[in-house]
């Protein structure tokens, strides 16, 4: 077996560009999706619900999930009762708190208790893992999604954060834990290390798995040559005047 197929943690690629999606679908290690707002407005999608039931068209038998987009728990409760209608595999995002900073907890309550498959999301502390694996109710398939690559990006490690929220979730096996916004292929590694049940990847993070185990002697003779190659296609010389002048100034 290769190195990554001995990977335990599922990957779900993360993003909402339709023929990029389409071409993950095809590739076995990718075992779901995850898309987001900020994705889409990058992706250009005008239409939140054409998009998503394009989306199930095209991948039909792995999970996915979509994110309400209101700021008010009512509405965002509509919205989440929406878009769990649009298919079994459907996992709907809802935010761990609102923008006034208000926890989502009691939201997250009903839509469990109501059967509704949701991924938790923006989760950056074992506190909040704590208080939203509360709100959960059995059994009830959730995602809880920690932003270990936000974590790292404010200087810490994230891995004995993550580590813990696998020890908090251990008691629900049915509420799976994803390692969110992966900054370098590393980290599905370390995901894989502590028992982490998911990590998302961007099409730029899934572009580098052709190079997992590599060869780094060929690795390095290629970065060399790349240098070489970039510095004459550019034409660089140091050739003529600078040159005497610094003989000169000896």
């Amino acid at each position: 077996m290769s190195i990554l197929e001995r990977l335990r943690v599922k990957v779900f690629a993360d993003g909402a560009d339709l023929a990029t999606m389409a071409e993950l679908a095809r590739h076995p290690l990718i075992k779901g999706f995850t898309t987001n707002p900020t994705l889409m407005r990058k992706a250009n999608v005008r239409d939140y619900r054409t998009f998503a039931h394009d989306v199930l068209r095209l991948i039909p038998d792995r999970p996915i999930s979509f994110e309400v987009f209101s700021d008010d728990f009512d509405e965002m409760e509509r919205q989440a009762l929406d878009i769990a209608s649009w298919g079994q595999q459907v996992y709907v995002k809802i935010p761990v708190m609102n923008t006034r900073g208000d926890f989502s907890g009691p939201l997250i309550r009903r839509l469990s208790t109501a059967g509704i498959q949701l991924n938790v999301t923006a989760l950056m502390t074992t506190a909040q893992v704590a208080e939203v694996a509360a709100c959960l109710t059995e059994p009830t398939q959730n995602f809880v999604s920690v932003f270990a690559g936000r974590i790292a990006d404010t200087g810490r490690d994230p891995v004995p954060l993550m580590a813990e929220a696998v020890r908090l979730l251990r008691a629900r096996p049915r509420t799976g834990l994803i390692w969110a916004s992966p900054r370098e292929l590393l980290n599905m590694f370390q995901a894989d290390a502590i028992g982490c049940h998911v990590i998302t990847a961007t099409p730029d993070v899934l572009a580098k798995l052709p190079l997992v185990g590599k060869d780094l002697d060929a690795f390095s003779l290629e970065t060399v040559q790349m240098f070489r190659r970039d510095a004459v296609q550019a034409g660089f010389t140091l050739e003529g005047a600078p040159r005497a002048a610094a003989m000169e100034a000896r």
